[in-house]
């Protein structure tokens, strides 16, 4: 027990509990002696602090492996707020700050490594490996590592291999998996042993309600105006973000949209209004909400349905995080689920129209057979269907079916840095007479710390050299571009895209390997998380909460008396509505339950 009351103690000087929610101290604790550990905890159950805790209780550095790059970044800058020393590395970085960062990992009194998976087996982090003292292997998300998750990523069974030259507890963490999706996640993890903790999914603050409609703005503005304090509409698509968030506006409602395709500093700005309360509803796509840390969100509404129960109940659950009342609110109709099935078919083309693609690609970006390993490809699907009259739904679908075969990873919406590539000959470039000096020693920088600028396009830390020659960012991306006029360099400024890394060369025609077996199995495992959005949507009788609890594995469990179907028993249309009129009430009953 010495090291939980360590743990108490570090729980109180960096977060200011003094005790640990049902469930954390048992999965802390097993960290703590050294076990290998699945935790299944809710969304806002606290996953963070269960793996936090035991890496600063112990010597040595977390590795902690997660799929977002928004959540790892919006938790090393949680952690440096607490005073605790994390660093991050991921897609986007160019080898020169990954380089840095590996060696402050190793050398710098860090206590967290987050590492975004393809990351696992590059050479430069093989290199940095043997250096790291180890303490934990964490991995967030840990349902993406399961074939038979909703959201699989394929860099994430890399994760096995990194066990076999890491000898350190595993701490697995997920809030969505099923009793099979579990076990799965300890067998590709290599689990020493076999143990689950699972905290109950009950979240008695959170009314569950299915409607029905046709007017589902109606519903949505009823929404607003009936519950007090912030909210998340999620939907489909980036135009009906747009669409909606003008019909919320022109009823006086605080609002904005927020989507993959904003810019990067939109949508951080977006981000924080919505945090700090400045906007009060947000109207997005999934890409909204992974990490977020907003513990008063009052209300959820999909305006679609969900394509699996997994996906609803972690977007659902984002509400009422401070464990006061909130509302989930689904909204669906006949059109909704003919377009579920129509996106299940969607989602897996042919194995002749997925290995089309794949080909299609390569000669896109000219790669000839036998070569393409390791390339990083800047990507607009938009500009690839074009050239080649293909449907873009399809298209979409079949580059995620062939990363899920581990051919390639399409990464979406990253940061790309800025490459600069010399296009004078060495020796002529001293002769060159430039018209500002900050320039020729610029050049001169670039050259004394980057190898191959003569030979192609090398990615260039802004932030970095700028500092280095005592400017701007912006001032440093002014010279860049006057070298370019100069005809001196070839200057490919940083820019926000989707980028595909080739993991081998181009294969043959028919050498593609896309097994028929796997595919049947994949879709039928897709098939069944539609079947069940379906019956959860469609059910008349049974408690919202119990249904989803039982999807989960978690077959013990009360109806919650506040889901659609619960209140339907027990009241009268006469009374009082679903939501909005007795939430101050209800606040008060929660919060005398959670004191």
């Amino acid at each position: 027990m010495v090291l939980t009351v360590r743990a108490l103690d570090i729980l109180q000087e960096y977060w200011g509990y003094e005790a640990f929610r049902p469930m954390q101290e048992d999965i802390v604790q097993a960290a703590l002696d050294g076990r290998d550990v699945l935790a299944i905890l809710p969304t806002g159950g606290g996953k963070s602090i269960c793996f936090q805790v035991p890496a600063l209780a112990c010597e040595g550095i977390a590795i902690v492996v997660t799929p977002l790059i928004a959540l790892m970044k919006d938790q090393v800058q949680n952690l440096a707020d607490r005073g605790i020393r994390a660093i991050a590395v991921h897609a986007g970085m160019s080898p020169r700050e990954v380089d840095l960062a590996l060696n402050n990992a190793a050398y710098g009194d860090y206590k967290f490594l987050y590492l975004s998976p393809e990351r696992l087996t590059t050479r430069l982090f093989q290199a940095w490996l043997p250096k790291l003292q180890v303490s934990f292997l964490v991995v967030d998300e840990a349902h993406c590592i399961s074939q038979w998750g909703y959201d699989f990523r394929p860099d994430y069974l890399r994760i096995g291999e990194l066990r076999k030259t890491v000898d350190a507890p595993v701490i697995a963490l997920t809030a969505t998996a099923t009793p099979k999706v579990a076990e799965d996640i300890m067998d590709r993890l290599a689990f020493r042993e076999r143990l689950v903790l699972r905290s109950g999914f009950e979240r008695p603050n959170l009314s569950y309600i299915v409607r029905h409609c046709q007017d589902k703005l109606g519903q949505l503005k009823a929404v607003c105006d009936g519950v007090p304090g912030s909210g998340i509409v999620y939907v489909r698509n980036r135009r009906k973000t747009e669409e909606i968030a003008d019909f919320l506006r022109s009823q006086g409602v605080s609002v904005s949209f927020y989507h993959a395709g904003l810019g990067h500093q939109t949508r951080t700005q977006r981000q924080e209004e919505w945090k700090r309360g400045s906007i009060r509803v947000m109207v997005c796509t999934n890409a909204f909400g992974m990490g977020i840390d907003k513990p008063d969100v009052r209300f959820v509404v999909h305006m679609d349905l969900p394509e699996s129960p997994e996906a609803y109940f972690q977007e659902a659950g984002r509400a009422g995080r401070d464990g006061l009342r909130s509302y989930a609110l689904l909204l669906w109709n006949g059109t909704d689920s003919a377009r579920l099935k129509q996106i299940q078919q969607l989602s897996f083309p042919s194995l002749e129209a997925i290995e089309d693609v794949y080909q299609k690609l390569h000669a896109f970006f000219q790669i000839p057979y036998g070569q393409g390993l390791g390339k990083q490809l800047k990507f607009k699907l938009e500009d690839f269907c074009k050239a080649f009259s293909l449907d873009r739904s399809s298209t979409y679908y079949a580059m995620k079916y062939i990363e899920r075969e581990g051919h390639w990873t399409f990464s979406e919406d990253i940061d790309v840095d800025t490459r600069v590539k010399i296009r004078v000959d060495r020796t002529e470039l001293y002769d060159i007479d430039l018209p500002d000096r900050r320039m020729t020693a610029l050049l001169e920088d670039l050259m004394r710390h980057l190898e191959g600028l003569f030979s192609y396009p090398v990615p260039v830390d802004e932030a970095f050299f700028s500092a280095r020659l005592g400017v701007t960012i912006p001032q440093y991306r002014e010279l860049l571009y006057r070298l370019s006029l100069e005809h001196v360099i070839n200057y490919i400024p940083q820019v926000h895209s989707d980028v595909v890394f080739l993991h081998h060369e181009r294969l043959m025609p028919g050498n593609v390997r896309l097994s028929p077996q796997h595919y049947d199995m994949l879709k039928a495992s897709a098939q069944g998380r539609c079947d069940a959005m379906m019956e959860y949507v469609s059910e008349t009788d049974r408690c919202r909460a119990r249904y989803l609890l039982a999807y989960f594995g978690q077959e013990e469990s009360a109806d919650c008396g506040t889901c659609d179907i619960c209140r339907g028993r027990t009241k009268s249309a006469s009374e009082a509505p679903v939501y909005g009129q007795d939430l101050e009430a209800r606040r008060r009953e929660q919060d005398d339950k959670w004191d």
